[in-house]
């Protein structure tokens, strides 16, 4: 009985997932454009434990712009795009925090309690 269960669950998520509009989504630039943006935001994270004085100001500020922007294109087209639109918000917070720690050395005192250590 188990087994017929186990069968008919299965059988069940792969229609649901694994369909023919599934596998056009997968195939778009729909799809693998938010996907190959990740790296953005990934290295965004990955520098948060790097040095403060290492940040660019600049740089960050236009990272927080660029992914405002591309936030509210996300939506904007049609079909909205949820991925491009949760890298976005990802990468938005990820370059914030960039920016308070940017702040926080240059203009609220981090780097001299950084270089009284």
């Amino acid at each position: 009985m188990s087994q017929q269960v186990n069968r008919a669950a299965t059988q069940s998520i792969t229609q649901k997932f694994l369909n023919k509009e599934t596998l056009k989504y997968v195939f778009t630039t729909h799809f693998w454009g938010p996907v190959s943006n990740f790296g953005i935001p990934v290295a965004a994270i990955y520098d948060l434990k790097k040095d403060q004085k290492t940040i660019s100001g600049p740089m960050t500020g236009a990272l927080v712009v660029y992914s405002a922007v591309f936030m509210r294109y996300a939506l904007a087209v049609t079909p909205q795009n949820y991925l491009l639109f949760g890298c976005h918000v990802i990468n938005e917070v990820a370059q914030l925090g960039q920016g308070y720690r940017w702040l926080d050395y240059w203009y609220f005192g981090g780097k001299e309690k950084a270089e009284a250590k």
